[in-house]
């Protein structure tokens, strides 16, 4: 099921943060809408925080309810204990006062037979038969462990090649950040070219969100084209994350297109860099009844999903 809930803070950034540290989930798992801009005021007279919807699955409650028969036998099986007997204590005289004379002792009288139906019932009871308990499914062996994929190979770059420059460049790069990555180089296409960093620690190479790598693949871009006649795209890697975060960016495209559609109200995702809004819009070019935009200033600009209707009344609206 889902939940909302409302955190407010000096900025729509500072806010979200507050509010995944107080559900301790990650922001592919939340989606959130905008309620109140930050104000500043004037001399600090007026201001107000940014107010934001925070909206977040969570999982169903369950409650075991007792089922009525065994309330009604349980409060059947509640019958009051026999009043027992009481002994006849002595009576202690106190001087000066006469003692009070004792009341005869009751006879015990033998205890009235049973109705013959209750008589009856005891041996009906124990014959009838107990049921056999019911044969436990086989046990399902689980899967095998999958083995380990094998690692890549790579050939090596020709000499003088666009290959070869990148992977020169990434080397000297490596050696000053003090990384023990190993570059390799390989043409995809006819001018598009990627480059992987292999190692064993490498999560300092990709940063938070990718910043990191971000800026690798900026510098490696810049030093290759740099006096080139010819412009080529070269994509940078580390660990598979670019093809992980498509993955994971395709899946909160497709989740919050369907929340858009069965809420019919518009969803405003994280600030994303230039090539994940273009994974988004991509991977919902083909969705029934959502459609995309962006919205806002670089480096803030953020994807907008919106159901189709309340997109094109907002458009006639502009």
């Amino acid at each position: 099921m889902e939940k909302t809930i409302v955190t407010t803070g000096k900025t729509i950034d500072l806010a979200v943060e507050a509010a995944l540290a107080q559900l301790q989930l990650d922001r592919d798992s939340v989606s959130v809408m905008v309620l109140e801009n930050a104000k500043s005021g004037f001399l600090g007279i007026g201001a107000s925080p940014a107010k934001i919807q925070v909206t977040y699955e969570a999982p169903d409650e369950v409650v075991d309810a007792a089922p009525k028969s065994a309330l009604s036998a349980a409060s059947r099986s509640r019958r009051p204990a026999p009043p027992q007997e009481k002994q006849n204590t002595p009576i202690v005289s106190r001087p000066g006062k006469k003692p009070a004379p004792s009341a005869p002792a009751k006879t015990p009288q033998s205890a009235p037979a049973k109705p013959a139906q209750e008589a009856r019932r005891a041996p009906v009871s124990a014959s009838k038969p107990q049921s056999s308990p019911a044969p436990k499914a086989p046990r399902v062996p689980r899967p095998a462990a999958q083995a380990p994929a094998a690692p890549k190979t790579y050939e090596p770059a020709p000499e003088g090649s666009t290959q070869a420059r990148i992977e020169e460049f990434l080397t000297g790069l490596m050696q000053h950040m003090g990384a023990k990555a190993v570059p390799h180089a390989y043409m995809v296409e006819d001018g598009i070219y990627k480059a992987e960093l292999v190692g064993n620690e490498v999560g300092m190479l990709i940063g938070r969100r990718g910043d990191t790598l971000d800026a690798i693949q900026y510098l490696t871009s810049y030093a290759v084209n740099r006096g080139a006649e010819t412009r080529v795209r070269v994509s940078v890697d580390a660990g598979d994350y670019r093809f992980k975060r498509e993955e994971s960016l395709r899946h909160l495209a497709t989740r919050m297109a369907g929340n858009a559609v069965k809420y019919r109200r518009n969803f405003t995702l994280e600030p994303m860099n230039a090539y994940e809004r273009h994974v988004i819009h991509a991977a919902l070019q083909d969705y029934p009844a959502v459609t995309t935009f962006s919205t806002g200033t670089e480096p803030h600009r953020r994807i907008g999903i919106a159901f189709a209707i309340g997109a094109a009344a907002r458009a006639e609206a502009e």
